[in-house]
């Protein structure tokens, strides 16, 4: 029986929750899966039943201080680091998947070097851009290129934040770090990260596209007395949802969109906190994060549209969401958002043509009915049987 441990920074949210599907799917296949991730108050969730916790709180803290006095998030915890790695030994992985590593719990250099020394194969989901820039998960919004040929006066460093700009620096440690594992997979969530990761120092390693999935038990068209509840029977509802609202999600836009639209539209906003909930237009309903995803189904279907104007992201998994749900989805050309939308299900549009969006929404042709088809090719089971497969795929390398 062949064994799988998993890290990732948290064990709850889209990738907690990842990595946790993938272990069951991993297990009712005949493996040996454990997870792993940092001990924070913030994953103190559901974890699965063969985990390993990376150091403890007061590290992870003195990890992300270090982080933000000198940049190098990712060189710290090399206790709790080399403590964890001892537990592999016990184990003897036969694949390490990793997820995220960044969020200040663990050295990734000695990790690495783990890896290199054991010869052990490595599946690395990718969620974000972190893995070959000098510190940005993301940097679309600021239209950066550094990171193709290497990092250095960041025009963002202290958004992640950092006092001072290191991203030279941990850029070459990535990459010394990074490069030279022997058996390296890597995946993407979407076609648009693989072109990037092809592009930047991993790009002689294996890539392969797994799009995020959805439980398409809970995710489908459903009857709903959301508009009654709100009052909103004869409303246009423009839908939108995510679990931070900031710029970067788009928060402004809809703003601004809310001073712009007539009275026949109703915008709703859900995961907004209460502050945030405020501080809006009388003419915007915002709602608190939803935890019931029964619910949360529930206001898909009542939307007539979905609108994600995400100016930084992978593969959004709302917008396959609210697909699955039969309503149609509007996006900005960011990122993988995109790629989910094929005719008929929706709109691609930019920042700056807001306005043909807004006069599109009641004229446009969409079909309820394909927006739900093309939502059971998202289905979360079959993505993460494609982890198996790939795990599969690995052993049998190694069994020849």
């Amino acid at each position: 029986m062949k064994t799988i441990v998993e890290i990732n920074s948290v064990n709850h949210g889209s990738t907690g929750t990842i990595m946790r599907n993938i272990a069951l799917a991993g297990e009712k296949k005949g493996f040996t899966v454990y997870t792993s991730c940092q001990r924070a108050k913030s994953t103190q969730g559901e974890k699965y039943h063969r985990h390993l916790y990376i150091g403890n709180r007061i590290d992870r803290n003195i990890h992300l201080c270090l982080g933000r006095m000198t940049g190098k998030y990712g060189l710290y915890s090399s206790f709790i680091t080399r403590k964890f790695l001892i537990e592999l030994d016990k184990i003897h992985p036969d694949i390490i998947h990793i997820h995220n590593l960044h969020k200040g719990y663990i050295n990734f250099e000695i990790l690495f070097d783990y890896i290199k020394q054991n010869n052990i194969p490595v599946v690395w989901t990718l969620h974000d851009c972190w893995s070959f820039t000098g510190q940005c998960p993301h940097f679309e919004r600021v239209g950066c290129r550094k990171w193709v040929t290497g990092c250095g006066q960041c025009p963002s460093y202290k958004e992640y934040p950092s006092n001072i700009d290191c991203t030279k620096f941990m850029y070459e440690k990535k990459r010394e770090s990074f490069l030279g594992v022997k058996d390296l997979t890597i995946v993407t969530p979407s076609i648009w990260l693989s072109k990037l990761v092809r592009k930047s120092f991993l790009k002689d390693y294996p890539v392969r596209v797994i799009n995020n999935g959805i439980d398409l038990s809970i995710f489908k068209p459903r009857k709903s007395d959301i508009r009654k509840q709100y009052g909103i029977e004869d409303k246009i509802i423009v839908l939108g949802v995510a679990s931070i609202w900031n710029v970067r999600k788009g928060l402004d836009v809809f703003i601004r969109l809310s001073k712009e639209l007539d009275d026949k539209y109703q915008i709703i906003l859900i995961g907004l906190k209460q502050e945030q909930i405020d501080r809006l237009p009388s003419n915007v309903i915002g709602i608190e994060r939803i935890n019931d995803t029964h619910q949360l189904a529930e206001f898909y279907s009542a939307a007539d549209v979905f609108f994600n104007p995400t100016v930084e992201d992978n593969f959004p998994t709302v917008n396959i969401e609210a697909l699955a749900c039969g309503t149609p989805v509007i996006t900005f050309p960011t990122g993988g958002s995109a790629e989910c939308i094929v005719e008929g299900c929706g709109m691609i549009v930019t920042e700056e043509n807001v306005k043909d969006f807004i006069e599109n929404i009641s004229v446009c042709s969409f079909d309820r009915d394909r927006c739900a088809q093309v939502g059971l090719s998202y289905s979360a089971s079959d993505k993460y049987a494609e982890y198996v497969q790939l795990y599969e795929e690995i052993v049998r390398r190694y069994e020849k």
